[in-house]
């Protein structure tokens, strides 16, 4: 087998720039998938909205279930061991087929029961999306983490951007031969995925130039992929669980209605984490294997000012979105304008507290996360439990809400004690103003050259 040949390092780009140019892709995805949400909403209704969004579910909380920590684990076994890269890619998809395969089938089994009440259209549609997007979302997770870890970062944020980019084509496509409907619209996912998908196994062949089917997997290969990555599996299942118990709460407790208004502001909300998602994804793979004060001062610096941007942003944010949730969803989802209110904040602080819980990954202490994940998630399932049947969505933001309060205390709490971080520092230094006025005059320094 030939070993995997990374690439030559391309010109070497700041990280400040990456994180720049990937803020600007998330919010062209968050732009594209306000837009097909907008639409679904306005063509199928709330009724119609809630059940396209039990359909799009299942493959989503099943490959973030069935990940096995292997994509996190291929960004750190690959930035530690370049040498057995191929390997580890090889074994990483290999390990998930005969996974996807027999999750397809519990799925096409016991699905009918866990949609109990929803249409015969909508069931028969989840059924098939499941069991056929699975394979290829997971496929995608490891693609991706192939391009973050090689520092890829344009194909990386290629195969996020163009998978809704040609979702909403898809749908306005349908829309305008007068064949939309809820699994010719799943359909159109399924294909834009598996389009993508191809996309990027093409972006990345010079680093999949080796004998798939070759004999026994290297035990060391083997030991050190799926080593690492069950200690991160736990952060991954609970994180999963974490982003979508809610709308599994909502649509096995309160219907397709309360699940259709909660998409829709839950989606609207995520705006907010625009620039702390793209923070996350850029600066794991590149701090990992650095000297710890590194890592805790990148990290901090980062968690900073982002909570800083993303707080001037909110205030006045909360009254334009309001506003445009009646505007552009129409007026019957302005009811659920309250749990924006609350999901938008959540948002802000949840997107802070993961920035600092990167730390623990970088530095191979994954279960320091996993202590997090637990104790933050045990509180907010307890705190749904207890609001939603009385408070109903606005209970359900009210409790994800605290929970995210709950992580960022947990993390802050694991950082002193694990690291001897320093709380006070982390929470505020004020070198960042002089490093973002460096900064700024860097950008000027460059306009001025060009």
């Amino acid at each position: 087998m030939a070993e995997l040949a990374l690439s030559k390092p391309r010109k070497a780009r700041s990280l400040t720039q990456t994180i720049m140019r990937t803020s600007a892709t998330n919010v062209l995805i968050m732009a594209l998938s306000m837009l097909t949400s907008i639409m679904t909403a306005r063509l199928f209704g709330v009724v119609g909205k809630g059940e396209f969004s039990a359909i799009l579910l299942w493959p989503t909380l099943l490959g973030g279930l069935l990940s096995f920590g292997l994509p996190t684990s291929l960004i750190y076994n690959i930035k530690q061991r370049r040498e057995g890269a191929g390997e580890l890619v090889r074994i990483g998809f290999l390990f998930q087929l005969p996974v996807s395969m027999a999750a397809g089938v519990v799925v096409w089994t016991f699905l009918p029961a866990w949609m109990d009440g929803y249409s015969e259209a909508a069931i028969s549609a989840a059924r098939w999306y499941a069991v056929l997007m699975l394979p290829v979302l997971l496929a995608i997770n490891l693609v991706s983490a192939l391009a973050q870890s090689t520092g890829r970062f344009q194909l990386y944020n290629g195969v996020r951007l163009y998978v809704p980019l040609f979702n909403l084509a898809g749908l306005l496509l349908l829309w305008a031969v007068g064949l939309l409907s809820l699994p010719l619209a799943a359909l159109v996912f399924l294909i834009t995925s598996a389009l993508v998908l191809g996309w990027a196994l093409y972006g990345v062949r010079d680093l999949l130039r080796f004998a798939w089917l070759k004999g026994q997997a290297d035990r060391i290969a083997a030991k050190a992929l799926l080593g690492y990555g069950s200690r991160v599996f736990g952060v991954d299942l609970l994180g999963t669980l974490y982003a979508q118990f809610d709308k599994v709460l909502i649509l096995s407790m309160l219907g397709a209605r309360p699940l259709g208004l909660y998409t829709v502001v839950y989606a609207l909300s995520r705006v907010f984490n625009a620039v702390q998602l793209a923070i996350t994804n850029v600066i794991f793979p590149k701090v990992t294997g650095l000297d710890k004060s590194v890592i805790l001062t990148t990290l901090g610096r980062a968690f900073r000012m982002s909570m800083l941007l993303m707080t001037i942003v909110l205030v006045p944010s909360l009254f334009i979105g309001h506003y445009m949730l009646g505007l552009l969803f129409g007026s019957e989802f302005l009811e659920a304008g309250d749990a924006f209110i609350l999901l938008s904040i959540e948002c802000i602080i949840g997107g802070g507290s993961w920035i600092l819980a990167t730390s623990f990954n970088a530095m191979g202490r994954p279960g320091l996360v996993l202590v997090r994940q637990i104790i933050a998630l045990a509180a907010t399932i307890a705190l749904m439990f207890a609001l939603a049947p009385a408070y109903g969505l606005n209970g359900i933001a009210l409790a994800l809400l605290l929970g995210a309060v709950i992580r960022l205390a947990a993390t802050l709490a694991a950082m002193r004690l694990a690291f001897r971080a320093d709380l006070g520092k982390l929470l505020f230094d004020l070198s960042d103003f002089r490093y973002l006025k460096d900064r700024l005059n860097q950008l000027r320094q460059r306009k001025g050259a060009q």
